[in-house]
């Protein structure tokens, strides 16, 4: 008579998938770039929203939020473009009104004393 030992049946216990801190990242970067960091926060959420959609395809479905890159990638790019449109407007609006700003200017100046 021969003692076997009963084999023990393993079942691995399928895991929920976390979500992406590079995409969780993107987002806040995205939302602050509204709030505190105008220009350099919407650089940080376009490149870390497009590093957090890399991370998430190459997991496998082992990390999940896709969609809070993507609102992190929108929120850069529409700040970013913001930010270039204000720079233009500047530019053209600038040395159109410097010379009328320079009368306003003088007049208060002279009607100070």
């Amino acid at each position: 008579m021969t003692d076997q030992i009963p084999q023990q049946q393993y079942t691995s216990i399928p895991t929920q998938p976390k979500d992406s801190t590079l995409a969780m990242l993107s987002l806040i970067f995205g939302i602050g770039a509204y709030f505190v960091l105008p220009f350099i926060g919407a650089i940080a959420a376009v490149i870390l929203g497009h590093l957090g959609k890399s991370e998430i395809k190459k997991s496998g479905g082992m990390l999940k939020g896709n969609g809070m890159a993507t609102w992190g990638l929108i929120l850069g790019y529409v700040q970013i473009g913001l930010c270039v449109l204000s720079v233009c407007a500047i530019v053209v609006l600038l040395p159109i009104l410097g010379s009328s700003l320079a009368d306003i200017f003088s007049n208060i100046n002279t009607s100070m004393y």
